[in-house]
């Protein structure tokens, strides 16, 4: 089968690999009608993640038809239309039956990995190095999903369009997570930090839970317009404004409730930090660029809530870890716990309550898809988010 894969530092091939078989009895077989390019695969593809190998499948964000299902998969059947879970998780261990899905403790094979980054072991994730399991990825025709059970959810009747339902898998969890766990209640004021797919369903998130106010934060103006036009929020762009000055002004002096990032490791700043970050992360001496997870820190209000969206892989510098303690602030950060949200989400996208089809704005063919991830990473041509029908 064809599939896009990894071959190095922002060099990506589509190739012929092996096609995909049931390994073990809860496993399905996939065949892949949409995967999106999602903004922490370009972590990937810049070299920021480590135990990527040459000939790695990319892609964890996608839906499609299961086509085999393995002899101990009980509550899925060949011919189903399901969006898959970008984590996967067992259902059995402690964190999945706490609803932690993302901590799985037995989905990743090569946990020792992410025991000596973090001091444990996460769950796998579809096409997203051999550290997170070594899974092949979605950018493929056919996929294999293991623990189908759990990390597989039916798309509603109501739901025809695939370029809709792709985004219950990674982004809109991942966003609605941000917005949940981060404690945004009524009558709260909330700043995202990142205008991307993620961060436009977390500030969605927050207007549906209850928020008075939600300004997004971002330099790219489709993006922007798209989170004022589809979302219904307000919006500043960085590079016009200070964005801490603004917030204390439209709160009162106090700052945001809620403050989300949903940036990660790449972040960008017009003043000094950015080249201070970007310098030392070429040097490797520090992995993740943390800009937005600073100002986030800065501006939110005394004793509030700080969530962490972004991908951040290691370590980073200038941490304002003395405004995190004496501003008494709420921080917490996750990878999605999607199965967890995901089925509420499908209907939510089927009602049209949450918004997702306009974060497609390049539909491609797989062949297309190195082009299309160039164009991703230098936000030509108004992409948000390419996605690769098949």
């Amino acid at each position: 089968m064809k599939a896009l894969c990894w071959e190095g530092t922002n060099k990506l091939r589509v190739e012929r690999v092996p096609d995909p078989e049931i390994r073990n009895s809860g496993d399905v077989i996939v065949k892949v009608r949409a995967s999106a390019a999602c903004g922490s695969d370009l972590h990937l593809l810049g070299g920021y993640i480590p135990a990527m190998e040459a000939g790695d499948v990319l892609g964890h964000e996608f839906l499609g038809e299961i086509v085999e299902v393995g002899p101990g998969v009980r509550n899925r059947k060949v011919g189903d239309r399901v969006v898959v879970c970008s984590f996967v998780g067992c259902g059995n261990c402690w964190y999945c039956t706490h609803d932690l899905w993302s901590l799985c403790d037995n989905t990743n094979t090569n946990s020792g990995i992410t025991q000596a980054l973090w001091g444990s072991d996460v769950g796998a994730c579809f096409g997203y190095s051999h550290a997170l399991g070594g899974l092949a990825g979605s950018h493929a025709e056919y996929i294999r999903v293991p623990f189908a059970d759990h990390g597989s959810f039916p798309v509603p009747d109501g739901l025809d369009d695939d370029l809709a339902a792709v985004f219950a898998s990674d982004a809109g969890p991942t966003g609605w997570m941000g917005a949940d766990l981060g404690g945004v209640g009524p009558g709260d004021v909330v700043a995202v930090w990142g205008a991307g797919a993620v961060g436009q369903v977390a500030a969605r998130a927050s207007v549906l839970l209850g928020a008075e106010r939600v300004i997004v934060i971002d330099r790219i103006p489709e993006r922007l317009r798209q989170a004022r036009e589809h979302m219904g929020v307000e919006t500043l762009d960085y590079t016009k404004t200070d964005v801490g000055a603004e917030l204390r002004e439209l709160t009162g002096g106090r700052g945001p409730d809620v403050c989300i990032e949903a940036v990660g490791m790449e972040a960008h700043s017009p003043g000094p930090e950015y080249a201070y970050d970007q310098i030392k992360q070429q040097l490797r001496l520090q992995s993740d660029r943390p800009t937005a997870l600073r100002e986030a820190i800065q501006a939110c209000r005394k004793g509030g809530s700080v969530f962490c969206l972004g991908v951040f892989g290691g370590v980073v510098d200038k941490f304002p870890l003395g405004a995190l303690m004496n501003k008494g602030l709420v921080f917490r950060g996750a990878q999605q716990h999607g199965q967890r949200y995901i089925p509420e989400l499908l209907d939510r996208i089927a009602r049209g309550d949450l918004p997702t089809r306009h974060f497609a704005t390049h539909p491609m063919t797989l062949d297309e898809g190195p082009e299309g991830y160039e164009m991703f990473k230098h936000k030509r041509d108004g992409c948000v988010r390419p996605v690769f029908q098949f």
